[in-house]
C-alpha cells in the first residue's frame, strides 16, 4: 500500500463515518488525526437547505472568530490621500489606488482580502472578471467596502473570515489551526455556525442547516450533530 494510502487509512481508525458526533469528540477526533507536518487549517463544511440560483436564497456574510483564524492574512486596501493612510497604519499589506488597478487588473494579485473605500468602486467595479472569481471583490455586506478602513483592516488581520455558499449549497470556512487549544477550536466552530444561521435568507425552505462537517487540511471529515453547535 502506498505511503499516502497508509497514512489516510490510519488517520480513519476509530472513526464512524456514518455517526453524528457532539462538537467536543468530533473537535478532539480531528486535533488526534492532524499529523502532517505542518499546521493544519480547521475546516467546517455545512450544507445548507438554499439553492443559490436564486437571488432570495443567497448565503454571504462574515464571522469575527473569537480566537483568530491562525492564518496570516495579505490585505490590500484601494484608497486615497488619508484613508491610504490610515490602512496602512493599521497594517495593510498593499494600499493603493490607480497603480494597484493596474497590478490587479496585470494579473498580478499578492493578498488574500481587499477592502475598498466607497469612493474607489467606480475603479475597482472594473476590475469584476478578475477579483470576482477568486472571491475577493470587496463588498460592503461583509464589511470590505467601507469608509472605517482600520477596523476593516484589523479585522481581515485578526480572524474575521468572510464565507458564501457555493452553487451545491454549501459553505466552508476555516475556523482556526490544529494547534489551537480544543476549547477555543470549539468556541471558533460555534461562532461560524451561527454566523450562518444568522444569514439565513427570506428564500430558505425546510431544513436550513442541514448537515455540519469538520476535518484537518489532510485528516478525514467527521459528521457532528449541528444541535451541539447551534443554540
Amino acid at each position: 500500500m502506498p505511503k499516502i494510502a497508509k497514512r489516510v487509512a490510519k488517520s480513519r481508525e476509530g472513526l464512524d463515518r456514518n455517526k453524528l458526533y457532539g462538537l467536543d469528540e468530533a473537535v478532539k477526533l480531528i486535533k488526534e488525526r492532524a499529523s502532517a507536518k505542518f499546521d493544519e487549517t480547521i475546516e467546517i463544511a455545512m450544507n445548507l437547505g438554499v439553492d443559490p440560483r436564486h437571488a432570495d436564497q443567497m448565503v454571504r456574510g462574515v464571522c469575527n472568530l473569537p480566537n483568530g483564524s491562525g492564518r496570516t492574512v495579505r490585505v490590500a486596501v484601494f484608497a486615497r490621500g488619508a484613508k491610504a493612510d490610515e490602512a496602512k497604519a493599521a497594517g495593510a499589506d498593499i494600499v493603493g489606488a490607480e497603480d494597484l488597478f493596474e497590478t490587479v487588473s496585470g494579473g498580478t494579485i499578492e493578498f488574500d482580502r481587499c477592502i475598498a473605500t466607497p469612493d474607489m468602486m467606480g475603479l475597482v467595479g472594473r476590475l469584476g472578471k478578475v477579483l470576482g472569481p477568486r472571491g475577493l471583490m470587496p463588498n460592503p455586506r461583509v464589511g470590505t467596502v467601507t469608509t472605517d478602513v482600520k477596523a476593516a483592516v484589523a479585522g481581515a488581520k485578526g480572524g474575521s473570515v468572510e464565507f458564501r455558499v457555493e452553487k451545491a449549497g454549501i459553505v466552508h470556512g476555516g475556523v482556526g489551526k490544529a494547534s489551537f487549544d480544543a476549547a477555543k477550536l470549539a468556541e471558533n466552530i460555534k461562532a461560524f455556525a451561527d454566523s450562518v444561521a444568522k444569514a439565513k435568507p427570506a428564500g430558505a425552505k425546510g431544513t436550513y442547516i442541514q448537515r455540519i462537517a469538520l476535518s484537518s487540511s489532510m485528516g478525514p471529515g467527521v459528521k457532528v450533530d449541528p444541535a451541539t453547535i447551534i443554540a
